[in-house]
């Protein structure tokens, strides 16, 4: 059984072009998480940190892009806006994977502590490579 002194986290490069959102994140997420890992325990982070880029790159299937809608609320009394995925992906690329991931993961603290080691960026340019992180291929994932 892991734990926060014997867990081993690696840095992970992942290509987001031409993926589709929600296949993408599925992967993402079981990499920020620790399931690919053979030491994985559900109550420690032992997740690895991910990088992904080129997330203004990713598609989405179907009519997803033009009818998908992302809501947010201001906690103001009429507050709540709602935005269309093409919109947010010309306005913030990077929200679109980062919703995505963060519905995947836990809803507890452990979770929040998690979506600390997802890294989205929209170009190929990234500020994380003094940590030399390893480019991974999500095909090897099943």
């Amino acid at each position: 059984m892991a734990n926060t002194a014997t867990v081993q986290q690696e840095w992970l490069l992942v290509d987001a072009e031409n993926e589709v959102l929600g296949r993408l994140a599925s992967k993402v997420a079981m990499l920020v998480r620790g399931k690919h890992k053979s030491t994985f325990t559900p109550h420690v982070n032992c997740g690895d940190h991910v990088v992904v880029i080129n997330a203004d790159k990713v598609r989405l299937t179907g009519k997803k892009m033009d009818e998908k809608e992302y809501q947010r609320y201001s906690m103001y009394p009429g507050g709540q806006t709602r935005e269309v995925a093409r919109n947010l992906m010309t306005r913030k690329p990077e929200a679109m994977v980062e919703i995505a991931v963060r519905g995947m993961l836990p809803k507890n603290r452990l979770g929040r502590r998690l979506f600390n080691n997802l890294h989205v960026v929209a170009g190929t340019a990234h500020k994380h490579d003094a940590q030399k992180p390893r480019k991974f291929d999500l095909n090897t994932i099943k």
